[in-house]
């Protein structure tokens, strides 16, 4: 992995690590369903003039059906999935579900991109896991009919992102990720309008609720989507798909830098497996072994 691919993935984490400031605003405002579609739609239409700027609207024509099952399984039902499963799991329990998707994006890409499947990089997804589980704490919950709802749609939300993660990788080739990011975008946009009549506000936002939306859609949807597509094309989905277990990092860093929350020894033992982990799937111990073997 170059050097820019890891501060790629590193800013993508970071980024993704601030929607949960963002989220925790203005999501008891607008619930899930309307929050998302804010989200969606104006990172889609911020990079839209852009697109026309570059002469870059002919490739959203030329790829519109990928585009449209790339926002259907890479946004729109994930999203609501993981909104659906945040009603009735503890924030944690979410982030454990939502950490599988590298764990189902190894399979998926072996089998969707006959990808190798190596000893160390499963070692390190799967200490990655551990790490998480570590970080956010497990905890003993009563496995009602709601509970394993919930738990399906968690996971199938992360099954949704690991099948996207190669998809986009065979389909896009070559494709512009900001193509991808504001096709994909709107056309998650355009799939959640039958949901919204019937889940509409019961509230006016604020400034601050406003201000929310727009960092979540800007910064930690549009720009990081970009980054997400373009790391897809560069170093492959099963090693841009460890980013999840990255994020619940940069969300604690961006609670305790911001918010004053506290950190416990779990969650730093926890990042530390984490970033082990990571870095061992993502082969950077291997290149720096085969530098010191050549030297």
């Amino acid at each position: 992995m170059r050097i820019l691919d890891l501060f790629q993935l590193l800013l993508l984490s970071a980024l993704w690590g601030s929607s949960f400031l963002f989220i925790r605003v203005a999501v008891p405002v607008l619930g899930p369903i309307w929050l998302i579609q804010f989200q969606v739609l104006l990172a889609g239409l911020v990079f839209l003039p852009v697109l026309v700027q570059l002469g870059l609207l002919h490739q959203i024509r030329r790829n519109l059906i990928p585009l449209i099952v790339t926002g259907c399984i890479n946004s729109a039902v994930p999203f609501s999935l993981f909104a659906f499963a945040s009603l009735s799991l503890p924030a944690g329990f979410t982030s454990i579900l939502n950490a599988t998707t590298p764990l189902f994006g190894i399979v998926i890409a072996s089998v969707f991109l006959q990808e190798k499947l190596t000893t160390t990089r499963m070692v390190g997804l799967i200490l990655g896991f551990i790490g998480v589980v570590v970080f956010v704490g497990w905890k003993a919950i009563s496995a009602t009919s709601t509970f394993l709802l919930a738990v399906s749609a968690g996971l199938s939300a992360a099954l949704m992102y690991a099948t996207a993660a190669p998809y986009a990788q065979k389909k896009f080739a070559g494709v512009s990720s900001l193509v991808v990011a504001t096709g994909s975008q709107l056309s998650a946009a355009f799939l959640l309008l039958p949901i919204l009549p019937f889940t509409i506000p019961q509230q006016i936002p604020s400034i601050t609720v406003v201000m929310a939306v727009i960092a979540l859609a800007l910064l930690s949807n549009a720009f990081a989507r970009v980054l997400y597509f373009q790391l897809i094309e560069n170093i492959g989905s099963t090693k841009t798909l460890t980013v999840n277990y990255l994020v619940p990092v940069f969300a604690m860093l961006w609670g305790a830098l911001i918010l004053k929350e506290t950190v416990t020894v779990s969650m730093i033992l926890g990042c530390s497996l984490i970033l082990l982990g990571t870095a061992i799937a993502n082969d950077l111990f291997t290149g720096v072994l085969t530098r010191e073997s050549e030297n």
